[in-house]
């Protein structure tokens, strides 16, 4: 019996070989025929054909019982089969079909995955099916799109009718599915890397109103649409240029990948730009070219989609519900804003942005799919006449002087196309692409995230995100001159020159005609201007250094400056990535502003009153844990002023505490806690000081998959390091920290009690962001005048082993390193270095050159 199943079985698999040199043949000339033309209607639709075609003729070969249907659902019931979409199928059984049915099926689910089509399958009866469609929404959407391929008509009518959708509770599933798949993406299409099939404003956005027509009966389809009236014959012509254009985007994006792939990931960005025939500009890269015309279908697939799903839920309801008349020219109908004449837009262009006004009124919650389209179709209105209005002006002003509902009007204003039209400098960089590797978002997109940041802090639900935020904005006299230097921080990259001067300038032109006091104006232009200094000299200089502090302060030249950039700087950092916000950042920032601040209200202390106000903080910390001034003298007595200036009072007291009985250990003392300041692990290491010891500490927290975001390495008058490192690993979500503390402490002392040579760096792949989107590597030495130390700033994209690399190159130059702050921005690295020659001298400008040339070498 045996030897039959395998005879079977080798029958079977040369009749597959057979069956996929026959597909693979129809796949190579479908891809030949649609890279000569590129119809991307008759390649989903002969792909279609010929997946039919062949399975039926293996349905026949395999004998299947007459009783049974084979069934095309979803996308492959719809008639569109991307060249590596699976293929959905249900087979449907007879309520009593027997074992051998499902023996029979096994083998020809077998068959078809040797053939080389990627099945989805399901076996049901019809009774399963009903079921499963009440359960499942998204089974019952599946069933929506079925297609008869093989087997009795009649059972196949039965099916159709018995999984017909209930139109209401089918509305409200595919509502909360979008919802929750938009979330996914924070609800936004704007991402760097889109999923052309599921981000807002792709093809599932299209899909979705046409599952919820075919529910109600209205067809299957943009020209069956038209004819119910629910779209004009210009609306459906859009509509399938741009859903041609994305499904163009999505099969290019699978032969480029050779796989099924739905992001538009880096990878492939400029190959399929390339394709498309588009080329590098002065203006624009071809990548840059490719996604801006993606994010033109999408923001109309957002509008249509909103639009078309309105109409379609008034359709359930048609019932009148809470009219509300709020003027002369508007009313409300369950919540959206109505025009009270169709032709006011055109008539009164001032409308139009009374409209985003009212946004603010109470019960208003958006616009109805009436309104939406008038504002589509008038949007040129929005033209540099419009702008030179003092009524329009006036009317801008008044929605960002709202108390509530800026960022909602703001974005919405965006969204249909009215923000980028009345500010032109802003339409420029609608879709633009930033090529920085820590951004993730386009410009525009990046814009209102600052914006909706801002708007956090004065939210009571908010307050306990950023205390110290919440309490300065609450005080701060004019809210509105922060969205403006919001709006306008950014608004001039890609322009090519500082974007923060060009962005200045911008706004304030912007200010001026818009009537703002020349005080006013000034501060808007200075945020923007200044808009990364604070994130700059907190993340890269020693803050520890009067001197820093100090000169950071005169540059604010106001309490009220420091107030407003503090505010700016900590939405911008937020508005950047999910990923590159931490609360070490928070942290420096919070610590610069402090000590800015106090400068400014002329509380300047001398570097011995700083000292001593620090180790008094120390002193009254330890004392409750009941240690005593005569045991931590001798340590502090071998620390040194600069040790007291580097440490705030917390780590004074916490390395005291834990050296009180190792002042001259033999042995590596090492100990890791949680960082006080919420994320992330701070290690202590307190050894004989070694020239190697750096490149050691970096290589064990590389090894173990952990960043280092700061280090602050001292050397005692008694010959010992006692140095600080601050590490996170951010995908570390469900570690066990008392184990992993353990871990550090015991393991990062063997590897620094081990004699034989350092391990060198560690090596591995570049991350596909750095690989496709490189930056230009900056590396930047220069001396401190009033001493013999050094300033470091190493920009370059993150890559596996880096500080070890960098160490090692200090190791070999006999360089020694004061502090380290590691600024890890998505995929980009800006480390800065404070470092100093051996036994403290000044590094001589040849070792400086080497070191130079060595680093723009290797980065």
């Amino acid at each position: 019996m045996s030897a039959q199943r395998e005879h079977a079985r080798d029958t079977q698999m040369l009749t597959a070989k057979a069956w996929r040199t026959r597909l693979q043949a129809g796949q190579a000339a479908l891809r030949a025929a649609f890279e000569q033309s590129g119809s991307t209607a008759n390649l989903l639709r002969q792909h279609c054909k010929l997946v039919d075609q062949l399975l039926r003729d293996i349905w026949q070969q395999s004998g299947m019982q007459a009783e049974l249907c084979l069934i095309a659902v979803g996308g492959y019931g719809r008639g569109e089969l991307f060249p590596y979409s699976d293929v959905d199928l249900l087979i449907l059984l007879p309520d009593d079909a027997d074992d051998s049915v499902n023996l029979a099926l096994e083998n020809l689910i077998g068959l078809l995955w040797d053939v080389g089509l990627a099945v989805g399958h399901s076996v049901r009866s019809l009774s399963e099916c009903v079921e499963e469609a009440r359960k499942d929404p998204t089974v019952q959407t599946n069933m929506l799109e079925a297609r008869l391929l093989c087997g009795k008509a009649g059972r196949y009518r039965q099916f159709c009718a018995a999984t017909q959708a209930d139109p209401q509770p089918f509305f409200a599933a595919k509502m909360l599915e979008q919802q929750q798949r938009h979330a996914r993406f924070n609800d936004t299409a704007y991402n760097l890397e889109p999923n052309i099939k599921e981000s807002p404003g792709g093809l599932r956005d299209l899909q979705t109103i046409l599952w919820i027509a075919r529910s109600q009966n209205l067809g299957a389809s943009w020209g069956a649409l038209v004819e119910h009236g629910l779209i004009s014959k210009q609306e459906g012509s859009l509509i399938r240029r741009h859903e041609r254009h994305l499904q163009m985007l999505r099969i290019r994006l699978h032969y480029l990948a050779n796989r099924r792939e739905d992001r538009l990931v880096f990878d492939f960005q400029n190959d399929m730009a390339r394709a498309l025939g588009h080329v590098t500009s002065k203006r624009r890269r071809a990548s840059e070219q490719l996604m801006y015309q993606f994010y033109r279908s999408a923001k109309f697939v957002i509008l249509i989609n909103e639009i078309l799903l309105q109409l379609l839920h008034e359709r359930l309801d048609p019932k009148q519900h809470e009219m509300l008349v709020i003027n002369d020219q508007f009313q409300s109908h369950n919540g959206l804003l109505e025009l009270r004449s169709y032709s006011l837009l055109q008539r009164r262009p001032a409308a139009i942005l009374e409209c985003f006004l009212l946004l603010q009124h109470p019960g208003v919650t958006g616009f109805s799919a009436s309104l939406l389209r008038t504002l589509h179709r008038v949007k040129n209105l929005v033209n540099r006449e419009f702008r030179q209005q003092a009524e329009h002006k006036a009317l801008f002003l008044q929605i960002l002087q709202q108390p509530s509902g800026v960022t909602h009007a703001l974005t919405l204003m965006n969204r249909y196309g009215i923000l980028g039209r009345y500010i032109p400098a802003f339409g420029r960089i609608i879709g633009q692409m930033q090529h920085d590797l820590f951004h993730v978002y386009t410009v525009d997109e990046h814009i209102l995230n600052v914006l909706c940041n801002l708007r956090r802090y004065v939210m009571p639900e908010f307050a306990h995100e950023f205390p110290l935020c919440s309490q300065l904005f609450s005080q701060f006299d004019a809210p509105h001159l922060l969205y403006l230097g919001a709006l306008f921080h950014d608004i001039a990259k890609g322009r090519g020159g500082d974007h923060s001067t060009l962005g200045a300038v911008d706004a304030r032109r912007f200010c001026r005609l818009h009537g703002l006091s020349r005080d006013d104006s000034e501060l808007v232009a200075w945020l923007v201007d200044m808009h990364l200094v604070m994130s700059s000299v907190a993340q890269k200089s020693d803050l520890s250094d009067p001197a820093v502090v100090e000169g950071f302060a005169r540059r604010m030249g106001s309490e009220r400056r420091l107030v407003a950039l503090y505010l700016l700087t900590v939405a911008d950092i937020r508005g950047t990535s999910p990923k590159v916000w931490n609360a070490w950042k928070a942290k420096l920032l919070e610590q610069l502003f402090v000590a800015a601040q106090r400068l400014l209200r002329g509380s300047q202390q001398s570097l011995d009153a700083e000292v001593t106000a620090r180790q008094q903080k120390a002193q009254s910390i330890l004392s409750h844990y009941g240690v005593m001034p005569a045991a931590y003298q001798p340590l502090w007595e071998q620390l040194g002023k600069s040790y007291f200036l580097r440490h705030d009072s917390t780590e004074i007291a916490w390395h005291s505490r834990l050296l009180l009985a190792h002042l001259k250990s033999g042995e590596p003392i090492v100990r890791a806690r949680l960082s006080p300041g919420g994320d992330g692990i701070q290690t202590m290491i307190y050894t004989l000081d070694r020239d190697d010891l750096f490149a050691r500490i970096c290589g064990f927290f590389e090894r173990i998959g952990y960043s280092i975001l700061e280090a602050k390495v001292h050397t005692t008058r008694h010959g010992y390091a006692l140095d600080s490192f601050l590490v996170l690993n951010p995908n570390d979500k469900n570690v066990r920290y008392r184990d992993l503390l353990n871990y550090i402490e015991y393991e990062l002392t063997q590897r620094l009690q081990a004699t034989t040579p350092v391990e060198g760096p560690l090596q591995g792949r570049l991350s596909r962001q750095v690989k496709h989107m490189p930056i230009n590597s900056s590396i930047d030495i220069r001396g401190d005048g009033s001493s013999a130390n050094h300033t470091l700033d190493i920009v370059v994209g993150d890559r596996p082993g880096l500080l070890s690399q960098i160490a090692h190159l200090f190791l070999q130059h006999d360089v020694h390193l004061l502090t380290a702050k590691v600024n890890t921005l998505g995929n980009r690295a800006e480390d800065t270095f404070l470092i100093t020659g051996k036994n403290g001298q000044r590094l001589s400008d040849e070792t400086m050159a080497l070191l130079r040339e060595e680093l723009n070498t290797r980065f």
